[in-house]
């Protein structure tokens, strides 16, 4: 089996695994790109994560304007149709909050952290193929938590007793993600994510953890220079080498 059949299975699995789970108010509305954005997700996995690579870099969990529409982590429209080349029809979720709807490819926001993102690994790399020869970026969780006013719900503010079987799911994916991928490095985007990476793999993981400001613009940081920043931080790491 190649690399990217097991991470099609691994992400089937997940999903497989969050669809039964409920939450509580203050979240109302629970989506899951895996369910109504799976082709773009699937060709993702199949046209990247058909190799090993050096670098997998970690998300949160998707944002309203960019994995939610897109099925791709951190997936800004323009990224994801122009430069990785991807495009396929998406659905919508079950239950749909009227200020968040989906509307795939055909939405005219930009997702700023995913703008940010590949935004670097375009201007470092140039084509994404040239990116993803050594490097992937997942999420951690698939799930877009939203309050009844369509606000936007981080998953580190939920209950724990509401987490337990999330974070069970989600770092047996992780687990698995590395297994296929075997990198040296596991960059967690954000502490949350830095803290998922360590807390799934375990204090005997061999794989390096280590972690890059995430681009919110919620961030003042992030809003002044992210990209240099972050370059900064994965040189500092010793990712990168210095240009």
């Amino acid at each position: 089996m190649s690399a990217s059949d097991r991470l099609i299975d691994a992400a089937r699995e997940l999903r497989d695994a969050l669809r039964p789970l409920r939450f509580a108010e203050p979240v109302t509305h629970v989506y899951c790109p895996l369910e109504y954005a799976w082709a773009s997700h699937e060709m993702y996995l199949r046209r990247f994560g058909g190799s090993q690579k050096k670098v997998v870099l970690l998300g949160m969990n998707p944002g309203p304007f960019g994995m939610a529409q897109t099925g791709v982590p951190f997936g800004e429209i323009a990224a994801v149709r122009d430069w990785m080349g991807i495009r396929a029809p998406v659905g919508h979720p079950e239950h749909e909050h009227p200020k968040r709807r989906i509307i795939g490819f055909d939405c005219p926001q930009s997702e700023v952290s995913g703008r940010r993102l590949w935004g670097l690994f375009a201007s470092r790399f140039g084509m994404a193929d040239a990116f993803f020869k050594d490097h992937f970026v997942a999420n951690y969780c698939p799930l877009v938590f939203m309050e009844t006013s369509g606000k936007n719900f981080t998953p580190d503010k939920l209950p724990a007793r509401e987490m337990e079987q999330v974070n069970a799911a989600c770092d047996a994916h992780l687990r698995s993600v590395i297994e296929t991928l075997e990198p040296e490095w596991l960059i967690g985007v954000g502490g949350y994510a830095e803290e998922r990476a360590r807390t799934a793999l375990g204090s005997k993981s061999q794989i390096k953890i280590g972690r890059i400001l995430h681009p919110s613009p919620a961030s003042p940081l992030a809003n002044r220079d992210w990209a240099g920043e972050a370059t900064k931080q994965l040189v500092k790491l010793g990712v990168w080498s210095v240009r």
